[in-house]
């Protein structure tokens, strides 16, 4: 791993990992490493030298997301969309059972490194809701404030309703009076500091919803080895949303 990186991305599946290489290589996403180990194998000390970190990062929407929001690349923060197939209606409603339930090991890494801001995202419904009652309790346990919200991707002009929990999490300090984060709200970004403007035109394939400017699908895959239909679909079926994971992180801080 590197030194004095912005980011650090952990996924698993090699497919997603070159299509996160790519964008970050174009400037897409914020630059960092990726690491393809199980977060299992992640120990609390790899991640000393990095001011954000994604788990079960994807195609990188929660660093677009952060940007589109605003919040600058050296701004420490973490994400954490973890697995939603045990608590997916489409899934074999294994739930804490399933081996894919890894927020405990998460919950972990979070324990011993102590970020000052989580953010998260799971699929909603009756499963997903009691996992995030778990992921509550165990974030105030740690001593964070919590706070959640279930939106529709319809809401930031997306053409299909993608249900999902969004959260946040953040040391009990840095919430002011009207529950927004405050912590690190008084750095300045200047001009020279700040991440070049994302044109979505960039980083998307699909068509534009008229009048919104949303495009649909995500995030457009590089042409050395991520590639395909079917895996493409694979690529944006596991992804968030970037506008509304923006509209919720810029609502919470």
């Amino acid at each position: 791993m590197g030194c004095s990186v912005a980011a650090y991305y952990n996924e698993v599946d090699p497919f997603a990992a070159a299509w996160l290489r790519r964008l970050i290589a174009r400037g897409l996403i914020a630059p960092g490493d990726v690491d393809e180990r199980s977060i299992a194998d992640v120990r609390a000390t790899d991640l000393v030298s990095y001011d954000q970190c994604h788990f079960f990062a994807g195609i990188g929407g929660w660093s677009l997301a952060l940007r589109l929001a605003g919040w600058p690349d050296d701004r420490p923060v973490w994400t954490g969309s973890c697995p939603c197939q045990p608590f997916s209606v489409a899934g074999k409603g294994a739930g804490i059972d399933d081996a894919r339930h890894l927020w405990p090991t998460f919950a972990e890494l979070i324990r011993e490194r102590s970020p000052g801001v989580v953010f998260g995202e799971q699929v909603a419904g009756a499963a997903g809701g009691a996992w995030l009652d778990g992921v509550h309790a165990d974030m105030e346990a740690m001593g964070y404030a919590f706070g959640a919200a279930s939106l529709c991707a319809a809401g930031a002009g997306a053409p299909h309703a993608r249900q999902r929990l969004y959260w946040i999490a953040a040391h009990a300090g840095s919430v002011g009076a009207s529950g927004r984060v405050e912590a690190g709200r008084s750095r300045e970004v200047r001009p020279g500091g700040a991440p070049r403007p994302v044109d979505l035109r960039e980083v998307c394939n699909g068509p534009y919803v008229a009048g919104t400017g949303h495009p649909q699908p995500l995030l457009r895959p590089s042409h050395d080895g991520v590639s395909g239909r079917v895996g493409r679909l694979r690529g944006y079926g596991n992804a968030i949303d970037p506008h509304l994971a923006a509209m919720f992180i810029a609502a919470a801080t």
